[in-house]
């Protein structure tokens, strides 16, 4: 003797294997439980202070604020602080971006160059040369983010990096306000030019770097070349 027990219908109807014709929300709603849930009666969290309270006014009441807003307000806007989880630590850049490996530059206006990373500064940026007389490329820092590091090296012992060459170096002078600066939209931007201190710096830094770039053959040639991808090349497949 076997019993067959009858099951009930489901109300949610299944369309097709795993896909349901209501979502979980509105099949909930449908099953009706949301009429029995709350049987049993939960000890209720003490109420908070009122924020407002009822006050007559003429045959009504009306519902106010329990402490008034200020009448007064600044004809400013003040900003104030948010509060920043983030914590500061010190910027780690990977171990093949080394003093004296040759790099490849991937973004910015000198993309495709082949330049000399001469120390990681403390923002994290990497402070790179061409050397200028070889390929153009002058003192200047570099995100590590877009640089492909290369397996070629020059040979930097005897190369000491003055400790002016830091983050402050490279900040660009603020530029003076003038009052009638809106209304001289139409006139031509006055080109930045390089100071002869920045030159002079430029000329003792890479001195010694192209004493030791001639040391290797056709290494000049080198660094001078831009780097490009021909048809059938994959970056993934090519050995830096």
């Amino acid at each position: 003797f076997t019993q067959h027990i009858k099951m009930g219908k489901s109300r949610n109807v299944e369309l097709t294997q795993g896909v349901t014709k209501y979502g979980r929300s509105k099949a909930y709603s449908r099953s009706g439980k949301w009429a029995i849930k709350n049987k049993t009666k939960v000890a209720k969290a003490p109420a908070a202070s009122a924020t407002t309270k009822s006050v007559k006014f003429g045959k009504s009441t009306r519902t106010v604020p329990v402490e008034k807003a200020s009448r007064y307000y600044p004809t400013e806007d003040v900003g104030r602080k948010l509060y920043v989880r983030k914590n500061n630590q010190s910027a780690t850049v990977r171990s093949s971006l080394s003093a004296g490996v040759i790099a490849i530059l991937l973004a910015g206006r000198f993309r495709g160059k082949r330049v000399v990373v001469l120390d990681v500064l403390p923002s994290g940026l990497l402070l790179v040369t061409g050397p200028f007389k070889i390929n153009g490329v002058p003192l200047r820092r570099v995100n590590p983010a877009y640089v492909i590091a290369t397996s070629t090296s020059v040979d930097l012992s005897g190369f000491k990096l003055d400790a002016k060459f830091n983050d402050a170096y490279f900040k660009r002078p603020a530029a003076a306000k003038k009052a009638d600066e809106l209304f001289a939209e139409g006139d031509e931007k006055k080109k930045s030019q390089v100071s002869d201190e920045r030159k002079a710096d430029q000329k003792s830094v890479d001195a010694t770097i192209i004493a030791a770039v001639k040391k290797t053959p056709l290494l000049a040639e080198y660094l001078n070349a831009k780097f490009s991808l021909s048809k059938g090349q994959y970056p993934h497949n090519l050995k830096f």
